[in-house]
């Protein structure tokens, strides 16, 4: 790895990580901010579900965009849609702002997050690539455990303040990216990568990307996006109704796993793909979700719930960033296109799995759990209909 692909992968974690720590800083607040202006639950929750639908919209369009005309200006335009986001919701004080300020958000995301890994896929072997989506993986997660605790810390000061020093993260990134990130013409390498990323770009068309592992791959996504979702959105309700945790136990339990997932992430990742592949650590991660979450339903103490919580959550995060690392390994070319989908795919289950979910703890506290295992159930079935992508594709490894 040259020196200045090892730069730019620098700047991609930093400007992740500073993004998602801007994203997640504002989480305390919102209770507050509905206290303040007297929005309804329903007004509330339209307000973040437009987050998730324009990012849902936009990231295939602009992962497609980005593999014709690069990576750099997408992430750069990104980034500054970021900074216009928070900085309007830190302005205005009328509902209908507050909504155009999380379309540009998610319009902000769809344009930074999978163009990010697109970028990382095209500047790196594959031998190299699950320590680099490794990274990414745990510079996102870290910002989202990180933002909250400084989120409640800004906001004593002002409430509206976390929205301040998320826009100034999100200027502070685009700053930082835009002078320091190299050209892509001077980091993908020139040799089997670009040639292959080329024919495949060249030909263009949806039916030669959409082969039959890819199919199955973005299938799962699908199904299981709706489990994952479906698990996580109701977990503090659930287990503050049937086990009675306090927030403290909650905290607990979430920051105990945050910790788990940064080790896994960044040490242990990348040592996993290399002795299982990809293809087993996925199957094996919805395995291990699939036992926690039923564990779950029937434990009986709260220390049963917590082991068979860091089971389900663990898993989770080793599954993203092995689905991400398949995906750019399925299709060496259309990164964008490719990650793209999938961060549209998986935003639908952001937008159905917490509805869902919601609607099924009002019928019983168990509902939403034995749906969730269905659905978990199905993609771990779903992995041995994947056949070894690494075996038929050609070796890129400089």
């Amino acid at each position: 790895m040259t020196k200045q692909v090892r730069r730019a992968i620098t700047i991609l974690i930093l400007a992740e990580f500073l993004v998602c720590l801007g994203i997640s800083l504002v989480i305390p607040v919102m209770p507050f901010l509905r206290n303040e202006y007297h929005f309804t639950a329903t007004e509330m929750g339209i307000m973040s579900s437009l987050f998730a639908f324009a990012q849902f919209a936009a990231s295939p369009i602009i992962g497609r965009f980005s593999d014709k005309t690069g990576r750099k200006p997408v992430l750069v335009v990104g980034l500054f849609l970021f900074m216009v986001s928070e900085a309007l919701f830190a302005i205005t004080n009328q509902l209908l702002f507050f909504n155009i300020s999380r379309i540009i958000g998610g319009l902000s995301a769809a344009m930074y997050v999978p163009t990010s890994m697109a970028m990382a896929a095209d500047i790196t072997t594959k031998r190299q690539r699950a320590k680099v989506i490794g990274y990414l993986s745990a510079a996102f997660s870290g910002g989202l455990i990180l933002g909250p605790g400084l989120g409640g810390i800004l906001a004593k000061f002002d409430y509206k303040f976390p929205f301040w020093a998320a826009a100034a993260l999100g200027l502070l990134s685009m700053i930082a990216l835009t002078v320091l990130l190299p050209k892509e013409e001077d980091i993908i390498p020139k040799d089997e990568i670009s040639k292959e990323a080329g024919e495949l770009v060249n030909r263009g068309k949806i039916r030669d990307i959409l082969t039959t592992a890819v199919v199955i791959l973005f299938s799962m996504i699908l199904i299981s996006s709706f489990g994952l979702q479906g698990f996580e959105s109701i977990y503090s309700l659930y287990v503050n109704q049937v086990f009675h945790f306090t927030m403290d136990d909650i905290a607990l339990v979430l920051t105990i796993n945050g910790v788990l997932s940064l080790i896994l992430q960044v040490v242990l990742f990348d040592r996993l793909v290399l002795a299982f592949q990809e293809k087993r650590v996925i199957r094996y991660g919805f395995l291990i979700s699939l036992i926690g979450t039923l564990w779950i339903i029937f434990a009986h103490s709260k220390w049963e719930v917590i082991i068979a919580t860091l089971f389900a959550f663990t898993a989770f995060d080793i599954l993203r960033p092995a689905i991400t690392s398949l995906i750019t390994k399925i299709s060496s070319g259309n990164q964008g296109l490719m990650n793209g989908m999938n961060m549209s795919l998986t935003s639908i289950g952001n937008i159905v799995g917490p509805i869902m979910s919601g609607q099924l703890l009002d019928m019983s506290p168990h509902y939403p759990y034995v749906v969730v295992a269905i659905f978990l159930a199905i993609s771990f079935l779903m992995t041995y209909l994947l056949r070894n992508t690494e075996e038929r594709q050609p070796s890129i490894e400089s």
